[in-house]
């Protein structure tokens, strides 16, 4: 393989990863029919959430979800690592067991070394055996840019969905991993971070929720969302939005990458990021005092990023302890409110 291929320099985009914004989104699903509803399909488009859950038998409902990106990283098996994680993610959000995958593969294979695509796999199906998942097979084409990610299929009992739709007022919020991971990533492909900066993000994306949702299962949790392109504040939102609350963020607590802000004040800033700000500005209420910079970082535009969970407040601070003595990065980030429904207020 070509150890000196840069995979991020390849994107046109710049590498960093980024979904269609989502106020680009809205407008181009708005004018689309409403789709035929189908009593089995107990999560659907109309709360954006992480995945579809569609119920197959009383005891069994399956849940859909696929993820794709161009590299965020340089090194090829890392990315196979990060798109695998990410993907994944999206199951554990729901309150799902992750079953089985497919590979997406978008891969210039007339100029780029092929090993580069098999390390790429290779750390897909290495994540994919960590997490217990069975890769059953995928499509590839030939394409002049890189990309990979996977569909990901689960399970979950019915009754025991999670969605972004379920936080109740009292609720207190944990974040299960830090962000800044948009703007750590652009400053990768700037060549910016060190080699231990970039084992430090790679480590926080290629990480499984598992072991997160996993702790929570024994909780009594109202909602949970993975916190990926849209940002802390952009998945906030809909959670705030789909359960008709008020959410409320203490900007001091909120777990940030080593340098973010550094970076930033650099021009290390993802486009994504500046996309999710500005969707969200009507509906945050941000200090006065608080800069640019720091409104920004909230609203980075993260890729596999941890589970944001609201959980009662009886059970919050048991719940937070047992997924930090279990190695997650967990911090408790805010709480539910029953005023300023579907609005954020930073503090």
């Amino acid at each position: 393989m070509d150890n000196q291929v840069k995979l991020t320099a390849l994107s046109s985009k710049g590498g960093c990863g980024c979904k269609i914004g989502p106020a680009d989104l809205s407008q181009v699903l708005k004018n689309l029919p409403t789709p035929t509803m189908d009593p089995n399909l107990l999560v659907g488009l109309d709360t954006s959430d992480d995945a579809g859950v569609y119920k197959l038998t009383d005891d069994i409902a399956m849940v859909q979800t696929l993820d794709f990106f161009t590299p965020i990283v340089d090194n090829p098996y890392d990315f196979g690592q990060v798109a695998a994680a990410n993907a994944i993610s999206d199951v554990y959000a729901m309150g799902g067991k992750p079953l089985t995958a497919l590979n997406i593969v978008a891969f210039p294979i007339a100029t780029l070394d092929k090993n580069i695509l098999s390390e790429i796999l290779r750390g897909a199906g290495d994540k994919l055996k960590e997490a217990n998942v069975t890769l059953v097979g995928g499509h590839s084409i030939d394409d002049k840019e890189p990309k990979f990610g996977l569909a990901v299929t689960g399970i979950v009992h019915p009754d025991k969905v999670r969605t972004n739709a379920g936080a109740k007022p009292g609720d207190k919020l944990i974040l299960t991993k830090p962000i800044g991971v948009g703007i750590m990533t652009t400053s990768l492909k700037n060549g910016l971070l060190s080699d231990e900066e970039v084992k430090r993000v790679t480590s926080v994306m290629t990480t499984l929720n598992e072991t997160a949702a996993e702790v929570m299962e024994n909780f009594n949790v109202h909602a949970t969302t993975d916190v990926t392109g849209f940002g802390l504040l952009g998945h906030s939102s809909e959670m705030a939005i789909g359960s008709q609350v008020g959410i409320t963020i203490y900007n001091d607590q909120v777990p940030v990458l080593p340098r973010v802000r550094e970076l930033a004040e650099s021009g290390s800033m993802p486009g994504g990021t500046k996309n999710n700000y500005k969707h969200v500005e009507d509906v945050v209420v941000f200090p006065e005092e608080m800069d640019s910079i720091d409104r920004h970082i909230l609203c980075d535009a993260v890729t596999s990023g941890g589970l944001l969970i609201s959980v009662s407040d009886e059970e919050a601070n048991q719940l937070l302890a047992e997924l930090q003595a279990k190695g997650v990065e967990a911090n408790m980030i805010g709480e539910v409110t029953e005023e300023n429904k579907g609005k954020i207020t930073v503090l």
